[in-house]
C-alpha cells in the first residue's frame, strides 16, 4: 500500500476527515489548515518524517520501529 492510501486508511480508522485532521495540525503544530496541502502531500508522497510523525501524535498513535522477525 502506497504512503497515500496507508496514511488516509489510518485517518479513517481514527475516525477523522481530513478536514478535521489539517484543524488538529493547524491547531497542535501550525500547519497550514488546507486539506488541499495535506492531500497534495500525500499525493505526491512529499511529506516529510516530522510531519509523519506529528500526523501520527495528532490521530493517537505511537509509531514504533520494531525490529523484522527472521524466518
Amino acid at each position: 500500500m502506497g504512503v497515500r492510501n496507508e496514511i488516509r486508511a489510518q485517518i479513517i480508522r481514527a475516525g477523522y476527515t481530513m478536514q478535521e485532521v489539517v484543524d488538529l495540525l493547524h491547531d497542535e503544530y501550525g500547519w497550514s489548515d488546507s486539506v488541499s496541502n495535506l492531500s497534495a502531500k500525500l499525493q505526491r508522497e512529499s511529506i516529510r518524517y516530522k510531519e509523519v510523525m506529528e500526523l501520527a501524535d495528532a490521530l493517537g498513535y505511537d509509531l514504533v520501529w520494531q525490529k523484522r522477525r527472521d524466518n
